[in-house]
């Protein structure tokens, strides 16, 4: 047996020398950066198309691996390369990194009455001079938030241009774009600038949407606006649902930048620290700097752990998340009388009606393999449909309650740890204490028929008296590359927020399960706060349009009242 296996030693060296040797030529895209565009006639594309032929050894093979020429706004370029191809790029002249195409993530009815930010100062005429380029998951341009009545044509400045297929922009929504690098598409994802998500659609409203009557379900019913309703809107699609890949980012940069837009409004970025010249953002942020263009981008959402900010180059404006004085609970009602308030976005109406209560420890599909303690937190795949149909699901941890839904619940009561954030959920939820959780658990088991319910909403009638404060979630600085600078710069309305949404597009989490439709939706993240110094940014540019990116981000970190 040994000397057989012996024998067949040298066979599997060499088997796994192969895979090694073909997993090196896997191709697979770089970022190839060059700093400023060149000077002079020569053509950019050519001298990218020439490296790439001395790097991969043919013309045709230079031809095939290039995806995008960055050449309008700065010098680069993206392509299909293997781990030696990139090593002879690295080595040429001007370039000054290789960059892995690494991909990013996604990081108001009130919001900006709260922050004392008045509306219509400057007049439409003033305010239309602006564009606010959205670097996001694209926009559903039909929105009540992005109609053109009364607008006249672009700003002569404007160069961009809107990209089909069955999109179509307005003197609102001035220009579209849409990236991927990568090829990768969702059966749900529209090939277009069109926003499949909401994300973008959302975070360009609260930016620069139009006044509309709006509200989620009736909850936090009013009027929905942007910082400046009559600044127009570019928006660049580089978010799907497999993330924002960094190659289509620095694309939209380079464009947007040529295009002309006046400010860039980034709600994305990486969960680990990047080194500026191989972070996307900081390189398209450095160079629409370098034109005049600021950039706000959000400060992420892994707080309260320091020295997770995202976005903390010098020059970007990196936005933190604080609360509004409207807050979202939902109060479960149990059979004792006893009534225990928890976070939630919920506007499903049991009408005062009990239903039973269980633990979801009490219902494991044993059937599977579930074992109590894991159905107890209501882990997916672990609970029993005859066991919790028509009943109210109690768990021990956070749920977003496709499960209990799927399975034929009622509704859920859930425990966490103290938030200061409400989510959406696709049935009757609340998001308790832990402390509550104990005596919820212990009426269930100390009663041979429990019973609860969950009642609606009522933001108009539970206000935050402490706001604004810092989200719990926000993420904290220090800066994790340069300490001396301090990060976030400063903070702005990121929970709860109501604005403008993709009617494709669940309002939960629960991507494939929630089944509604909604026009405007409430979510939180420092995505959502980012926008808010977008527009506050534009404002100020339209008020002084000879202001440089420099001079607006410092006012805005350095004025305490109102912007006039």
């Amino acid at each position: 047996m040994a000397k057989a296996m012996l024998h067949f030693l040298p066979y599997a060296l060499l088997l796994a020398a192969f895979v090694v040797a073909c997993h090196g030529q896997e191709r697979k895209v770089q970022i190839v950066y060059m700093g400023d565009r060149p000077q002079g006639g020569f053509s950019v594309a050519s001298t990218h198309h020439s490296m790439l032929q001395r790097a991969l050894g043919s013309t045709l093979s230079a031809k095939e691996s290039l995806i995008y020429s960055y050449r309008k706004s700065f010098n680069g370029f993206a392509a299909r390369l293997s781990d030696e191809e990139v090593a002879k790029l690295s080595e040429m002249e001007g370039v000054v990194s290789v960059i892995p195409n690494h991909k990013l993530k996604l990081h108001t009815t009130r919001s900006w009455d709260f922050m004392g930010f008045s509306k219509g100062q400057l007049g439409a005429s003033i305010e239309g001079e602006v564009i606010i380029g959205v670097i996001d998951t694209g926009i559903w341009p039909e929105s009540d938030s992005f109609n053109d009545k009364d607008f006249g044509p672009p700003p002569t400045k404007w160069k961009g241009v809107c990209q089909g297929p069955n999109f179509t922009c307005n003197n609102k929504l001035i220009g579209a774009r849409f990236y991927n690098s990568e090829g990768e598409y969702d059966s749900s994802e529209f090939h277009s600038p069109r926003d499949s998500i909401g994300h973008g659609s959302h975070t360009a409203s609260t930016a620069a949407g139009r006044e509309v009557a709006a509200s989620y379900f009736g909850l936090a019913n009013g009027t929905a606006r942007g910082g400046v309703p009559g600044a127009r809107i570019a928006v660049y699609k580089v978010c799907w649902l497999s993330d924002c890949a960094t190659a289509d980012i620095l694309a939209a940069f380079d464009d947007a930048i040529a295009d002309g837009v006046d400010i860039i409004s980034t709600s994305l970025g990486s969960d680990d620290p990047i080194q500026y010249l191989k972070d996307p953002i900081a390189i398209g942020s450095f160079h629409a700097m370098k034109n005049g263009i600021l950039t706000s981008s959000s400060a992420g959402n892994s707080g309260p752990y320091p020295a997770t900010v995202s976005n903390y180059a010098p020059w970007i404006l990196t936005v933190a998340a604080s609360t509004i004085d409207r807050r979202f609970t939902a109060k479960a009602v149990l059979g004792n009388g006893q009534v225990y308030s928890g976070f939630s976005i919920n506007n499903f109406d049991l009408n005062g009606k009990s239903y039973p209560l269980i633990w979801g420890g009490d219902a494991a599909n044993i059937s599977k393999g579930a074992s109590s303690e894991f159905a107890g937190d209501c882990v997916p795949n672990t609970l029993s449909s005859d066991k919790i149909e028509g009943k109210i699901v109690y768990c021990d941890s956070f749920s977003d309650g496709s499960d209990i839904r799927r399975a034929g619940g009622v509704g859920t009561i859930m425990v966490d740890f103290p938030t200061d954030v409400a989510f959406n959920y696709p049935l009757p939820s609340t998001q308790i204490t832990i402390e509550d959780g104990q005596k919820i658990l212990n009426y269930i088991r100390s009663t041979e028929n429990p019973i609860a319910t969950i009642l609606v909403s009522d933001p108009e009638h539970d206000k935050d008296v402490m706001a604004p404060s810092i989200a719990s979630f926000s993420s904290r600085g220090p800066n994790p590359l340069t300490p001396d600078i301090l990060k976030p710069d400063l903070t702005a309305p990121g929970v709860d927020i109501l604005a403008a949404w993709s009617p494709v597009a669940p309002p939960s989490e629960t991507f494939y399960e929630d089944t509604r439709s909604v026009k405007y939706n409430i979510i939180s993240g420092t995505s959502m706060s980012c926008p808010h110094v977008s527009g506050a940014a534009a404002y100020l540019k339209a008020a002084h349009p000879s202001w440089s990116a420099a001079a607006i981000k410092s006012a805005l970190m350095t004025k305490r009242t109102e912007i006039n």
